[in-house]
């Protein structure tokens, strides 16, 4: 077993050096030993964040690609072997895994106890994950997810969940995977909010919408934006006052919207939860003067945010979303528990 590497895992860094895990280019994810401060876990699935997933799919199918299970899988494993890791070239980001202890360096930091065997999830993002794909099992197109056999690591800094008992771990896993939003959400919204999400029929979206009702209260109001007039069923059942109807890249409407349905005043809170480009004057749109917009997309472009808020005269105050929150694993878990309805979707969702 080696000694003395970084807490941030910077002696895994092959290119450039200098810099931390996730910036880098590629990633030493040679497992045959490992450093005293790792935790070495046998992989069983990847879930891949939205953004990225339906990117490379896409991307594969411009390609040409008929069999698009096939060609994910050998992306998949060229990436890893190439990069060490499993982070989106064309949208920086990654996803996260399930699998099984396998080792525990003696100077790793533990966070909550496991041990070897026990199954895991990773709370930190693939994109600063060493990984070494074996083999694809199977690519599950529909629930963004790989089914693999191989391994990973994760530093002294990175955190983790074991996964419930009482729970599917496919469900545990996509739950987990989104635990940053519903989490953020909790701590952004008050009683009597006005608040708009922006994807609210997706995995995080519906997650969203039961958390800032239940902030918001009977005072408040929460409005979500779908594309597709058959979610408002979902949405109604999920903590949705009002329902608008309309492409997540539509300012005009989005604003017009959302100002008909505030008599003018505008939302206090915008959260947005979707996955694809172009979305970040919409969110600024829908929200007051001195109001929050919370992007939680991996598509969201900082530079396209800043200066579109700029460019309009929108005194917004915007927040990065951060995948982390403390305690968010079992702030998700817990709210899914206890919300029937949520636990049926994701159910019929996510599991097989």
């Amino acid at each position: 077993m080696k000694t003395g590497g970084c807490r941030y895992g910077t002696h895994r860094v092959v290119e450039p050096q200098g810099v931390l895990p996730q910036p880098a280019k590629v990633l030493n994810n040679d497992f045959t030993q490992i450093w005293d401060n790792e935790m070495l876990i046998d992989v069983i699935r990847l879930n891949v964040d939205s953004a990225s997933f339906h990117q490379i799919k896409n991307k594969l199918i411009d390609q040409g690609h008929k069999d698009i299970e096939k060609a994910f899988a050998e992306h998949a494993i060229e990436l890893t072997d190439r990069t060490g890791k499993h982070k989106n070239e064309d949208t920086g980001s990654g996803g996260m895994l399930i699998g099984r202890v396998a080792k525990i360096g003696p100077n790793f930091e533990m966070k909550d106890e496991v041990k070897v065997g026990d199954k895991i999830a990773t709370l930190v993002s693939l994109s600063l994950t060493p990984l070494k794909i074996n083999k694809v099992n199977k690519v599950l197109l529909d629930k963004d997810q790989v089914e693999i056999d191989g391994q990973a690591v994760l530093f002294s800094s990175g955190i983790y969940a074991k996964l419930p008992d009482d729970m599917d771990e496919n469900l545990a896993l996509s739950v987990l995977d989104v635990a940053g939003a519903p989490a953020q959400t909790e701590r952004l919204v008050k009683p009597g909010d006005t608040v708009v999400i922006i994807g609210a029929n997706g995995k995080s979206g519906i997650l969203c919408n039961a958390v800032a009702k239940e902030r918001a209260g009977v005072s408040g109001k929460v409005i979500g934006v779908v594309r597709n007039p058959n979610y408002r069923e979902t949405l109604m059942a999920t903590g949705c006052d009002e329902m608008i109807l309309a492409q997540a890249n539509d300012a005009i409407t989005i604003q017009r919207e959302v100002s008909r349905l505030t008599d003018g005043k505008m939302a206090d809170v915008v959260i947005n939860v979707v996955n694809i480009e172009d979305t970040e004057l919409p969110s600024i749109m829908a929200c007051k003067d001195r109001g929050l917009v919370y992007f939680f997309s991996m598509a969201t472009s900082f530079t396209k945010a800043a200066l579109g808020a700029e460019g309009i005269g929108a005194d917004v105050d915007m927040i990065l979303g951060n995948g982390y929150a403390r305690n968010h694993a079992m702030i998700s878990l817990d709210l899914l528990r206890r919300n029937p309805v949520l636990m049926k979707l994701f159910k019929e969702r996510y599991t097989d």
